[in-house]
């Protein structure tokens, strides 16, 4: 094999002349780069690398072979030494490869694309572990989780304990799939957005099939759920604080939506994922805070008088499998927020010896040990104090003022009611990114420029008021918990399986090709059967459906 050419791609300091003659050394022209694109190129395309002759030679326009140069030798002379090599790795300039790819034979460069510091996702690439865990923590814990103890009753103690631990372990090991896909050291890729990993594992049009309307529905659905569950909670805390007292004649529910829709637009207007960490961060707060202090008021009040734990049968082998499978997809369900976390490891910067993902994954780590304290005690919890009786629609939150109305003091119930409102504007922000981002995207691709700013208010506004829409004509949305999860289930439990299984080739028959075979062929399959047991409980029990009447 031929010796490595010696490239340069970055300029270097001049060197003296030396005594013996040695000629100094040249400096080219400066590498320049978009003062944003530091540390964080674009990497949704593929790496350059133009043959030029027959021969591999780097995309920058100023990378040149430098010869080497000796001073000629005369009789009797002993000859010049050659002027010390440069290695390639000092060359490197790190805003051009921030992976710093460690290969020596050769030099790879990464394209650079602009437009990734136009979108709100890859705009600003300074964060770290912190805000890793608020964003994680807040997009991750929700209003979903309190339904987990209508599950049990179908499930029953044994069933349930046991399908919600696997279910967590499951989605964590997932979880750390993709956080160590989402940067290829050996193409010089980062993949900020799900939806690129999933075109770069099934190509495009497999892919859009595969996974845009489950990614999509993660983000818009989530946020019109969001609307209909914080407008509604928003008018019981007007109603806990304003009591008897009030005279004045009661907003609507559809007022109250859309009260709380203006408040998320107004909040959306925050420019990048970065800059809403502080609201990730109070959407983690209060998110804990509501959970914590609705499962402490009920298992202090103690369990309803005539509860009761045996699982719910109706005499039908058929229609019992079904409703066990239904409540699987309620557990599917509770563990969302996988679509999210390739993007908000695409805030932070990474080099070769500062990887995103080890401050990704230190931050993933404490956000999930919290969030495990919340959903276990939950769904434990909450069917120990409510057995059978707990209600179906709205799950912990509705028990809560349904039974403990009268002998729990109103500021508890005013504050649980406020911290679900402000969880829920909080969590708007984080799932709406990705749309605000795709909006935008289609801007910046067709006029070559960034989006200005009354026009990414303008997006930001439609995306809000769409959802409130479609919140007002379905209110029933937050109903389908079941078919919902079986629907994302393999966003979150089998595509980051095969994702990894492309990208990282394991060997054949190891342990990690059979795991996630395993498990990849698992979750698809439990997708389908949910999706069709879903389908199944929601014809033969009926849903109360009312289209533009929300109660």
């Amino acid at each position: 094999m031929a010796e490595p050419k010696e490239i340069w791609s970055a300029p270097v300091t001049p060197r003296r002349a030396s005594v013996m003659g040695t000629p100094t050394v040249s400096s080219p022209p400066p590498v320049s780069c978009p003062p944003s694109q530091f540390h964080s190129p674009s990497l949704s395309r593929s790496p350059l690398l133009h043959p030029q002759n027959g021969e591999e030679a780097p995309s920058h326009p100023h990378a040149r072979h430098h010869p080497v140069s000796k001073t000629p030798k005369t009789p009797g002379t002993p000859g010049t030494p050659r002027t010390p090599r440069l290695s390639v790795s000092n060359l490197t300039p790190r805003f051009i490869t921030p992976l710093a790819s460690p290969m020596r034979k050769a030099l790879r460069f990464t394209k650079l694309d602009p437009q990734d510091a136009w979108l709100p996702i890859t705009q600003s690439r300074n964060g770290n572990k912190f805000y890793a865990a608020f964003h994680t923590l807040c997009s991750g814990i929700g209003i979903q989780a309190l339904v987990l103890p209508v599950a049990f009753t179908i499930l029953g103690w044994t069933g349930g304990i046991i399908s919600l631990t696997v279910a967590f372990v499951w989605q964590l090991y997932t979880l750390w799939l993709l956080v160590h896909l989402h940067e290829s050291v050996e193409q010089g890729v980062r993949y900020s957005r799900y939806l690129q990993l999933v075109f770069a594992t099934f190509g495009e049009r497999l892919g859009k099939l595969m996974a845009l309307f489950p990614i999509m529905y993660l983000s818009a659905g989530t946020c019109t759920t969001l609307i209909i569950i914080g407008g509604s909670t928003a008018r019981t805390f007007y109603q806990v604080v304003c009591g008897a007292h009030c005279t004045a004649s009661p907003m609507t529910t559809v007022e109250w939506y859309l009260v709380f829709t203006c408040a998320a637009v107004v909040l959306s207007q925050l420019p990048n994922l970065n800059s809403i960490a502080g609201v990730s961060l109070i959407g983690a707060v209060t998110a804990v805070g509501y959970c914590t202090s609705i499962w402490a008021v009920s298992v202090s009040k103690g369990s309803l008088h005539g509860v009761s734990y045996d699982p719910v049968r109706t005499g039908n082998d058929v229609e019992d499998a079904f409703s066990v499978l239904s409540a699987l997809g309620i557990v599917a369900f509770a563990f969302r927020g996988h679509n999210l976390i390739l993007e908000i490891q695409a805030t932070m910067p990474s080099s070769e010896k500062h990887p995103s993902h080890v401050p990704m994954w230190n931050g993933v780590k404490g956000a999930y040990t919290i969030i495990a304290a919340c959903l276990f005690p939950l769904a434990i919890g909450g069917y120990w104090a409510y057995g059978h009786q707990i209600p179906a629609n709205g799950g912990m939150l509705t028990a809560l003022y349904q039974f403990h109305s009268q002998d729990v003091s109103r500021f508890v119930l005013g504050l649980t009611s406020l911290f679900v409102v402000v969880n829920g504007l909080c969590s708007f922000q984080i799932y709406g990114m990705p749309v605000f981002d795709d909006m935008e995207s289609q801007y910046t691709r067709r006029m070559k420029k960034p989006c200005p700013w009354w026009l990414r208010s303008v997006f930001r506004v439609f995306f809000g008021f769409l959802c409130f829409f479609i919140g007002v004509a379905i209110p029933f949305l937050s109903s389908l918990a079941g078919l919902v999860g079986g629907v994302a289930l393999p966003v979150t439990l089998a595509y980051p399986c095969f994702m990894w299984l492309k990208h990282k080739k394991p060997k054949k028959y190891s342990v990690m090709w059979c795991l996630n075979w395993f498990l990849g062929t698992l979750g698809m399959a439990l997708s389908g059967i949910l999706i069709a047991a879903s389908i199944y409980v929601i014809i033969d029990t009926g849903i109360h459906v009312s289209f533009f009447n929300p109660k």
